[in-house]
């Protein structure tokens, strides 16, 4: 039986532990079922009473001695508390100091089900912004790999946007190419899964989409692979689970305009604050919505010149 996404990274980190010498650290990593069921019972574990400015520096102290640590936030809310370390010598040591400091950040997330306004942010749009951070979001086991396999090459900081929404995913997620499709979707974080659904419903009205998987937000590479589907629909969609304002979706929209030409709008999580009350949840943007956005997209196109 094929393997999820959660039981990957978790012969990933074993591997890295028991046969690489490396190390995992984070705030309570046993308690409550090894952060989803995606770290060993092994050997070097460091166990963090808390997570805060303390276990960054850890961390890049144990890369520094070349244990290419990774470091694990239970909730991406909880990086502006260890964003310090990371940001202003992690990511910056390799091009002021000529120091390799590896690290692997695992940083997770979650959305709904009451789980409040420090549980329920996706934030990697923060650490496109800063200098020195690749940044990633893969939401598959082969993705995950691919991701890893890069680590291990590189000799600098990795930021690795997790979402608990993927860790029963077993398959691969396809890219949808058509060559008369209406209009090019670009999927990010779990929004992929929302875009899919949408499209699929939008399929039955007679709507073709392509749709786009992007894993790596930084670098972004515009390869044709990117490119082409946008250049024949003529108008496209970034869709994100972080926030839209100052974002991600709408960074790589922006880039993806200049690069062809065509018009491509960004849509992502709203500018307001979470809460705990169902009310007041903000996460990613739902089927429905997508499929709001994606009508009123073609339309614009109908009666303007767009592509």
């Amino acid at each position: 039986m094929a393997q999820t996404l959660a039981e990957t990274i978790k012969e990933i980190t074993r591997k890295h532990l028991e046969e690489n010498n490396g190390i995992i650290l984070g705030q309570c990593l046993s308690a409550v079922g090894w952060v989803n069921n995606t770290v060993p019972d092994t050997k070097n574990i460091i166990e963090l009473p808390m997570t805060d400015i303390a276990g960054a520096g850890i961390a890049a102290g144990l890369a520094i001695t070349g244990r290419r640590p990774i470091f694990v936030i239970r909730f991406q809310d909880f990086m502006f508390l260890n964003s310090s370390t990371l940001v202003n010598y992690t990511a910056k040591a390799k091009e002021i100091f000529n120091i390799s400091v590896p690290v692997f950040i695992r940083a997770l997330a979650t959305e709904g089900n009451g789980t409040g306004p420090v549980h329920s942010a996706v934030l990697h749009s923060i650490f496109m912004h800063m200098p020195g951070f690749k940044v990633c979001s893969p939401m598959t086991p082969g993705e995950y790999t691919q991701v890893w396999d890069e680590f291990m090459k590189s000799d600098g900081p990795i930021y690795v946007s997790e979402h608990r929404k993927s860790f029963n995913q077993t398959d691969e997620i396809p890219d949808i190419i058509s060559p008369d499709a209406d209009i090019t979707i670009y999927g990010i974080s779990t929004a992929r899964f929302s875009a899919i659904q949408a499209i699929e419903t939008l399929k039955q009205e007679g709507i073709k989409c392509n749709f786009v998987n992007i894993l790596w937000l930084k670098p972004l590479d515009l390869t044709e692979k990117l490119t082409m589907p946008l250049m024949k629909s003529g108008i496209g969609l970034v869709v994100d689970t972080d926030f839209e304002i100052a974002g991600a979706s709408q960074s790589i929209a922006y880039e993806l305009m200049k690069k062809t030409n065509k018009y491509v709008e960004a849509l992502g999580a709203e500018d307001r604050s979470v809460g705990t009350a169902q009310r007041y949840e903000n996460g990613t943007p739902s089927p429905e919505k997508i499929i709001t956005k994606i009508k009123e997209l073609i339309e614009i196109r109908k009666n303007s010149n767009c592509g």
